[in-house]
């Protein structure tokens, strides 16, 4: 097996997402804005907001710890949203990737927790 090091990890990526991307990074909602200025632009590791992998484009993707952090809004509650993610969710994983979802309410009412949680990821060991 080939030890791979992050740069020579290289993601499935769609060049056909950039403006969509461009789009979501102008415009945040609350809970990503909070997340990103009160905590992950300064995290240990760098962290890209608004990532497109493969076909998908996900809120934040650390690429030192292959983490994914998604924060969740109505959308994702309903049957059709809850099947989307799963899929979603499998596809990524399958790339080698961890996946952890915060919601909205989560992000602005018990924002030291998201935080605390999003630490707890990070390996005794990390990269």
């Amino acid at each position: 097996m080939t030890n791979l090091n992050d740069s020579d990890f290289h993601l499935p990526y769609n060049p056909a997402l950039i403006p969509r991307v461009k789009e979501l990074r102008k415009n945040m909602t609350l809970a990503e804005k909070k997340l990103w200025y009160g905590y992950l632009r300064t995290f240990k590791f760098r962290v890209l907001r608004q990532r497109a992998i493969a076909h998908f484009i996900v809120d934040f993707y650390c690429p030192s710890l292959k983490l994914v952090i998604e924060i969740d809004g109505d959308s994702h509650f309903t049957d059709e949203g809850k099947a989307y993610d799963e899929a979603r969710t499998q596809k990524l994983a399958g790339y080698g990737l961890s996946i952890v979802r915060f919601t909205n309410q989560q992000v602005l009412c018990d924002f030291e927790s998201v935080c605390e949680s999003i630490q707890r990821l990070i390996p005794p060991s990390p990269p």
